[in-house]
Order: structure tokens, then sequence, then C-alpha cells
């Protein structure tokens, strides 16, 4: 067996989880299946293989930073409902 009893009633502890004598059994028989079968992924010769970040190749897909047109500033207040000319005018939150 790979995790006994105790280890899982520590991680238990650790996370918080009250588990029953039944739920305990049952995680520890899970738990020791899943370890197995990372042990069985260990055997495996993976020194060919590159190290991967993301399973995909992905491409930087912003744009390069160009200076453009602004919205003029009188235009810009006509869309808001109060304006004092200069910016919009919202009410005052204390």
């Amino acid at each position: 067996m790979k995790i006994t009893r105790q280890e899982v009633q520590y991680v238990a502890r650790l996370a918080r989880l009250q588990l029953d004598e039944t739920e305990a059994e049952a995680m520890t028989g899970q738990l020791d299946r899943i370890l197995s079968y990372i042990d069985k992924l260990n055997e495996l010769d993976t020194s060919a293989v590159a190290p991967t970040t993301h399973a995909i190749a992905m491409v930087n897909a912003f744009r390069e930073d160009e200076l453009g047109p602004s919205l003029p500033r009188a235009e810009a207040l006509a869309n808001g409902p109060f304006q004092n000319g200069e910016a919009f005018v919202v009410p005052k939150i204390l």
C-alpha cells in the first residue's frame, strides 16, 4: 500500500474534512490506486521529452501599440448625462 489510513486521516484533518471510518477506508483505497497509477507513469522514460508549459503552442495575439486619433473631449462628454465642460459630473460618495 502506498498510503496508510493514518496519512489519509492526517490529510483530511489538514483539509478540515471529517471522515468517518467508512469514508476513510474508501479514501485510503482510492488514493492508493491513484498513487499506484502515478508510480506506473514514473516508470516511463521521459528523458527525450521536452518540458512543456502548455499542451498547445500559443503565440501572443496582442497587436503592436500604435498612436491613433482620440475622441475629442466635447464629443466624449456629449455621451454623459452631466458634465462641466471638462469632465463628467457624478454624485459625491462619502
